[in-house]
């Protein structure tokens, strides 16, 4: 089983709804997503808009990267570029380090449906990047 780990700053939008859609692509896939600074709850509408694609996560709950930085991950993935500056050091096995930043919807100002709007963009950025690179992880 390939294990992955997904790391942002508060780990409330673009790593849960990435863990999400990873789930979704590869079954034999273990994913896991984690903040540097883990936010109190996941936003709503990253669970709204991944409701909207059929994937639930609703039931999700941001934590701390640190809990898993003794383990062993096949790839880890920053999508944030604070979290890639202040990523701590692993002390467990990574086969590979990759980082693509996406927008934080939660910054967004506007209507909420132009923030909606702005949170599906994100979604499927990450829905299009994730999508790649799982069919090369798939091939190794």
């Amino acid at each position: 089983m390939t294990r992955i780990l997904i790391l942002c700053t508060g780990n409330s939008c673009r790593s849960q709804m990435a863990e999400g859609i990873v789930r979704t692509l590869d079954p034999l896939v273990e994913a896991h997503s984690a903040g540097t600074h883990p936010a109190a709850r996941v936003h709503p509408m990253a669970v709204r808009v991944m409701k909207e694609i059929g994937v639930n996560i609703a039931s999700a709950a941001p934590k701390s990267v640190d809990r898993y930085t003794g383990e062993a991950f096949d790839a880890v993935f920053t999508v944030c570029d604070h979290a890639r500056e202040t990523c701590p050091v692993f002390t467990g096995t990574v086969g590979l380090r990759l980082h693509q930043s996406f927008d934080d919807p939660a910054l967004f100002s506007g209507t909420e449906e132009e923030v909606l709007q702005e949170f599906r963009r994100v979604r499927d950025q990450i829905r299009w990047f994730f999508t790649g690179v799982m069919s090369v992880l798939g091939g190794r």
